[in-house]
């Protein structure tokens, strides 16, 4: 799966069975995190357009922003491409 930073441009891969978060990390980009288990939300970003699978039954996120389009990269698997907003991302 692709996985692409709408703001900055950036893209990088990532495999079925590795989190958005390890994904971008091999790829070089910093996404802000920090518990890396879907609780504490460091790592909520947008995501405009894709879809995702979590490892854990309830990450830390309400109905609505999930709704809305809200991950939590930490505990997320990509099942499609995917573009997401993460202002705070930076290149190693």
């Amino acid at each position: 799966m692709k996985v692409t930073l709408a703001g900055q441009g950036w893209s990088f891969d990532a495999a079925p069975s590795q989190t958005v978060l390890q994904a971008a990390e091999q790829a070089g980009v910093r996404l802000p995190s920090s518990c890396r288990n879907g609780t504490c939300r460091t790592c909520i970003c947008l995501s405009t357009g894709g879809t995702v699978r979590y490892t854990v039954d309830w990450p830390g996120l309400s109905l609505d922003e999930k709704r809305e389009g809200y991950i939590l990269p930490c505990v997320a698997l990509p099942t499609s491409d995917l573009l997401i907003e993460a202002p705070a991302a930076s290149l190693r």
